[in-house]
């Protein structure tokens, strides 16, 4: 049975992971002060093209082709073997509504050179590190990106959390209005059948 969620665009994300003395970092991009995610911390990605969907694959290869190209256009980086992580299902609150399929990839043994027109700067920092400069206020996460930095942060080294992945989250978005104003949540469950009821996870 097919639901309005459906028939959202799909983009697809790459998070990667690089081994460090302190366990491992991942890489972090600042949006410019425009478009969508405008100033806020990201992982590489976007949305699905067609020169990414091939007849017969599914949704989430489409994804993993999209993640692929535009890690290369965003950051000049090469990658391969990633390992699904996480489907995220936007609020219906949200101006702009796309399915967004994470993916997990160590990453290469390459240096990351910036794209001027979609990346004001870019950060290799510990999940824990990124998680402090939110709360500080000094960066901006927005859901996504900081529950898959709080999940990560769960790891001791990058092999590990690689080998964590492959069987898919799927999260929904909730927007709540409380009395000390208005907060994210998000209903949780695997995307396999008989997963359900999900798991409800306040922000």
């Amino acid at each position: 049975m097919t639901s309005p969620e459906d028939s959202l665009p799909v983009a697809g994300t790459a998070v990667l992971l690089r081994s460090a003395d302190i366990g491992f970092e991942v890489l972090l991009i600042r949006r410019p002060d425009r478009g969508s995610f405008a100033g806020a911390w990201v992982f590489p990605g976007g949305k699905v093209e067609p020169a990414d969907r091939r007849v017969g694959e599914s949704e989430s290869d489409d994804a993993l082709r999209a993640g692929i190209r535009e890690t290369q256009e965003e950051v000049g980086l090469t990658i391969d073997d990633l390992v699904l992580l996480s489907e995220w299902r936007p609020p219906a609150e949200a101006p702009t509504r796309i399915r967004t399929w994470f993916f997990l990839a160590k990453a290469p043994d390459q240096v990351p050179v910036p794209s001027e027109d979609e990346v004001a700067e870019i950060a290799w920092v510990t999940p824990a590190e990124a998680l402090a400069r939110h709360a500080a206020g000094e960066w901006t996460l927005f859901p996504p990106t900081w529950l898959t930095l709080h999940q990560l942060s769960a790891f001791v080294d990058a092999e590990a959390a690689l080998s964590s992945a492959g069987a898919a989250q799927l999260f929904q978005t909730r927007v709540l209005d409380t009395a000390a104003g208005r907060a994210f949540a998000w209903e949780q469950g695997r995307l396999e059948a008989g997963a359900l009821p999900w798991r409800f996870v306040p922000s």
